[in-house]
């Protein structure tokens, strides 16, 4: 691969003697990585029925690597189960050097397509918050697909400028993730794509961008809170220069230490003559040193020094829903608070508890979205089926793993029932346990009621 004359002496003064090795790595094949959704199944499960070879990706606990030049995971039923999600392994260190707890506000500020937000709410295991924002609405899109796809229904998902969001989130997030949109340096042998792109906008452009991220989500951590940043470059004007501003402009943050593994190399200490040594608690990952592509982390708290202002709070309007909802929603076991329940148009939400005001964004999804109202008519939502556990709901149908009905039912085909199976009306759909989606019996067929854009194809 013949890499830009300027970036290879770059790379050269940050690698010194390392440098070969680097270019050798170039030779290797890009890797492929798959991370377990722990809010639907844990790993040791997940490793008795995944049904291709995989490998642990030494620092990710839930975290493998698998063959993607002759396996192909997204074509199968698990993947449409949210049993997993496809990711670069390097791109899984971010959210698994984030420590999340239960009930926390989190913010996944440049979240799409949703690899380190589904993460994030996988840990929160559908307590607490997760905002998930893009400021491009098409990418937010498919970072919406993924969220609900997991199943996660504490989300909100957004699409606005960091700046706007600060006015509504003032001081209101435990944690914040940052993976930044950045010039793509550790992707150029995953992507050569991205050394096109780097010739058109590269590091100077990009750290612009970078600096003024931090400086709004830094007004959106709460005393005390955490926040993560990352890019996938090795230019340090994006990376510990960037660090190095945000800590000129508020003094209350901190680099704090992350869990570490031997394969990782520490931040350059000398990004400025203030903090210097501080640096060495930040994280680069080089394509050299380990299996996976080229990332930088950096974690800081934002020392409690100054009381959190409070934000406006949301406050919630009890609606009346048409009995069909009602009746469909009492063959649920997983309770839901009555009071929290949202009519927006024709769609019935769930929201989350204790959110700001909302009025005024650009958002995709507030919560977890029940179904619409079709002329008092209640249709559940492709986000709710994949919400609930299969055990949660009164009439389903289970398909074996081996059963063709599986596949032709992700195609959106009708199927028809064996004797016994389904009930009259509404039923879960799933796959040796793990749902899949919506499906009506009518006289020993099932009409197909999975999302059109999901369909397997």
């Amino acid at each position: 691969m013949e890499l830009p004359l300027e970036f290879e002496e770059k790379m050269k003064l940050l690698l010194g003697e390392e440098y070969p090795a680097y270019l050798d790595c170039y030779q290797e094949p890009r890797l492929y990585g798959l991370r377990v959704n722990t809010a639907k199944i844990s790993v040791s499960d997940f490793v008795k029925i995944c049904p291709f070879e995989i490998w642990r990706i030494p620092w990710i606990e839930n975290g493998f690597y698998y063959d993607g030049e002759t396996m192909s995971p997204a074509k199968h039923p698990y993947y449409f189960a949210g049993l997993y999600y496809l990711q670069e392994p390097s791109a899984m260190t971010p959210a698994s050097r984030l420590p999340i707890f239960e009930n926390e506000k989190v913010l996944d500020l440049c979240a799409a397509p949703g690899g380190k937000a589904t993460q994030l709410g996988a840990e929160l295991n559908n307590t607490g918050v997760l905002v998930a924002n893009d400021i491009s609405n098409s990418r937010a899109k498919g970072l919406l697909k993924n969220i609900e796809l997991f199943g996660l229904g504490n989300a909100l998902v957004l699409s606005e400028e960091p700046k706007k969001l600060a006015q509504y989130f003032f001081e209101y997030f435990d944690k914040i993730l940052i993976d930044a949109p950045c010039s793509g340096e550790g992707m150029f042998r995953k992507d050569k794509k991205m050394m096109q792109e780097w010739k058109q906008r590269g590091p100077a452009y990009f750290a612009k961008v970078q600096r003024e991220i931090l400086l709004e989500a830094a007004k959106m951590l709460k005393p005390g809170g955490l926040l993560l940043y990352s890019t996938c470059t090795f230019d340090m004007s994006e990376n510990e220069e960037a660090i190095a501003f945000l800590l000129q402009n508020f003094q209350e943050f901190e680099i704090c230490q992350m869990k570490e593994h031997p394969d990782f190399a520490n931040g350059i200490v000398n990004a400025t003559k203030e903090q210097g040594e501080e640096f060495a608690k930040t994280i680069r990952l080089w394509p050299h040193r380990i299996k996976g592509e080229g990332h930088y982390l950096a974690l800081l708290r934002k020392q409690a020094c100054s009381p959190s202002s409070r934000v406006d709070k949301f406050r919630y309007k009890e609606v009346a829903l048409p009995e069909e909802c009602m009746n469909f929603l009492q063959d649920i076991s997983l309770p839901f608070e009555r009071a929290r329940m949202e009519v927006i148009g024709e769609k019935v939400y769930y929201m989350p508890l204790d959110i700001p005001k909302i009025q005024g964004l650009r958002f995709l999804r507030t919560g977890l979205l029940l179904g619409e109202l079709k002329k008092k008519r209640f249709e559940p939502s492709q986000a709710l089926a994949m919400h609930l556990k299969l055990e949660e709901y009164k009439h389903t149908i289970d398909f074996s793993i081996s059963d063709e009905r599986v596949i032709r039912y992700l195609k959106g085909e009708t199927i028809v029932l064996e004797e016994g199976e389904g009930h009259g009306g509404w039923n879960l759909i799933g796959v040796e346990g793990f749902p899949l989606g919506w499906g009506k019996c009518i006289s020993g067929m099932l009409k197909n009621k999975y999302t059109k854009g999901w369909r397997w194809e």
